[in-house]
């Protein structure tokens, strides 16, 4: 048991159905909200870092907001932003906790605002701040007054600072103070605002005053977040985008999700972390916000994705902590985890070789090229993807679900489809020539290797089995919408790896789809637009709303969904579930040209 465990935490706030936490996020480090206006995540002052808040997966911390009377929660975001309101029905009235980290955020310092109104009659309410570093090991030591009246600590090697809470009360054990505890009472109409600072370095700027703070927010992500009234479900894809913005930190890296170690399946061993940037979804996230509203985001994931082709060329990683640096190994931190799930920091992908990076990588440069948005140096990290095709697409690899090493189908197709799409965003000339004759032999090679005697693409010349990944060449322009192999692998799928418009990435063994893993949600929107790309509108609405809705309460998508106990698996939130509902959003709202003249295997771009 960790030092900074209570058992008392354990009983009044214990872990809750995934669906039901809400995401505050700054675009440097994110915190899980529960429907008790627990905070129980939180990594500081980065992503990858240490929890100080780790209540989540059984360590010791959390910093708990909750009505001192029995009540019926609920809660929502504020359009276009990850500015969330706890919402409370009392016997005396209707409470709320408005919650938000001060946006944009910065890398070494986090100011995490929390603002308690009683909206109808009296409010009884228990604060509850209990910040333990290192995922529960150290809890907090020097606790004292600051100038101000605010509270300071030190918490690991973090500051730590609190205002708005002159009169909490430090508590603890062995005559140390390791958390403190507030009972308010707030007649009806009135609020109390609460700030918590936490830096890498000393606090030494004066104490944050909360109105400023709200104010700057509420400005940045009317600012953040475009309107994007040109799209499908309009508010819950502006939510999408608002939990990819968030995820992005300064330098332009997108973390995969905001948790470690939430169980994809109970009791099976699949839990990760995903508190870094994968390549694939930076570029699913980049090509989303092209087809949605090109801008900032795009911007931040080229940027991020050419640094690091300058930087490793042919040996680019498939991912990499915010800062660009590598991930971490993957090691347990002794703790009883999130219940049916273990606690794992690190990841094994930083051993990985996955060629599919390179065909993402082109296809984000591309579709920032359309639209105008790529500079030398990106042109230039472009050539060098390009080039690393051609050094390494004979590879095995673990493909796009990270498996064992093979010659996987979709990993060769779509680095022929980035290579087709970045010679079609570029100037006429050799380089453009090269590259689409070398999408054209892998094209033929694929197609004599790993093409299914009944017609569809195949996951490997050594596996005839079907998967969906191989729905997303054609959608990226490899191969024209009318080609029968496309047709023949949308059929295949459609029959064999779905259920209900719930779809699934491949068949693990004999069982149902439904009890191998949850269906996965990325899947579903992609399918949505595969049909959409055929013409199918009906059925692309009718996958995009069944997918649409296998969110939790706030609106949020973890990787996969169990259709059967209807709940959320995996990492919260899963950034590439958003980016693609986003894309389906905003393609599904223009009709799709399947007539249109794309370019057959055998032909060169300009």
């Amino acid at each position: 048991m960790t030092t900074g465990h209570r058992p008392d935490e354990d009983r009044h706030y214990p872990p809750q159905d995934l669906g039901s936490y809400a995401l505050l996020a700054d675009g440097e480090r994110g915190a899980l909200v529960g429907p008790r206006g627990e905070i129980c995540w939180l990594c500081a002052p980065r992503w990858h870092d240490d929890a100080v808040f780790a209540a989540l997966i059984g360590g010791g911390g959390l910093y708990a907001v909750t009505p001192a009377e029995r009540f019926v929660p609920g809660g929502s975001y504020e359009d276009g932003s990850l500015i969330w309101r706890s919402r409370w029905v009392t016997r005396s009235g209707i409470v709320e906790c408005r919650d938000a980290l001060a946006f944009p955020g910065e890398t070494g310092r986090l100011v995490l605002l929390r603002r308690l109104t009683a909206r109808e009659g009296p409010a009884r309410v228990r604060v509850v701040l209990h910040p333990v570093a290192g995922y529960g090991r150290e809890p907090m030591r020097k606790v004292r007054r600051g100038a101000a009246g605010e509270w300071q600590a030190r918490l690991g090697g973090l500051a730590l600072r609190w205002s708005g809470a002159e009169d909490a009360r430090p508590e603890g054990d062995g005559g140390t103070h390791d958390r403190f505890t507030l009972e308010l009472e707030l007649a009806e109409g009135r609020q109390r605002d609460l700030v918590l600072e936490l830096g890498a370095g000393p606090l030494r700027t004066p104490v944050v005053h909360p109105g400023r703070a709200w104010a700057a927010t509420e400005q940045a992500w009317a600012s953040a977040v475009p309107g994007l009234a040109d799209t499908v479900a309009v508010r819950d894809t502006r939510q999408a985008y608002a939990v990819l913005r968030g995820l992005t930190s300064a330098g332009g890296g997108m973390v995969a999700a905001a948790t470690t170690s939430l169980p994809e399946r109970a009791e099976e061993g699949r839990n990760y972390d995903y508190r870094y940037v994968w390549i694939r979804d930076q570029a699913y996230a980049g090509q989303a916000v092209a087809a949605a509203a090109p801008g900032p985001l795009l911007d931040d994931a080229v940027r991020f994705t050419t640094a690091r082709l300058h930087a490793d060329g042919p040996g680019l990683s498939p991912a990499y902590t915010v800062d660009g640096r590598p991930v971490p190994d993957q090691h347990p931190l002794d703790l009883p985890g999130y219940p049916g799930g273990y606690d794992r920091i690190g990841n094994h992908v930083n051993r990985q070789f996955q060629l599919d990076c390179f065909g993402e990588a082109l296809l984000l440069l591309a579709a920032a090229a359309e639209h105008g948005r790529l500079d030398d140096d990106s042109w230039a990290a472009a050539r060098i993807a390009a080039d690393a095709v051609r050094q390494r697409w004979r590879e095995a690899d673990a493909g796009i679900w990270e498996l064992g090493n093979r010659d996987w189908t979709h990993s060769r197709l779509i680095c022929a489809a980035g290579l087709r799409r970045i010679a079609g965003a570029a100037p006429r000339g050799p380089a453009a020539r090269e590259w689409s004759a070398l999408a054209d032999a892998i094209l033929a090679d694929t197609g004599r290797r790993a093409l299914h005697p009944d017609g569809h693409w195949q996951r490997s010349p050594d596996d005839p089995s079907l998967d969906a990944a191989l729905l997303l060449p054609p959608l990226r322009g490899l191969l024209p919408a009318d080609d029968p192999r496309t047709r023949a692998t949308l059929r295949a799928y459609t029959a064999h790896l779905t259920d209900g418009y719930y779809a699934y990435r491949f068949r693990h063994d004999d069982r149902p789809l439904s009890k191998a893993e949850g269906a996965f949600l990325l899947c579903g929107f992609v399918t949505a637009l595969a049909e959409h790309q055929q013409g199918h509108e009906i059925d692309a609405y009718r996958w995009f709303e069944r997918n649409r809705a296998a969110c939790g309460a706030p609106g949020l998508f973890a990787e996969e969904y169990d259709v059967a106990q209807r709940r959320l698996l995996g990492n919260l939130p899963q950034a590439f579930v958003h980016a693609l509902m986003l894309e389906a959003s905003a393609r599904l709202a223009r009709p799709e040209a399947t007539t249109r003249r794309q370019p057959r295997p055998t032909e060169t771009a300009p």
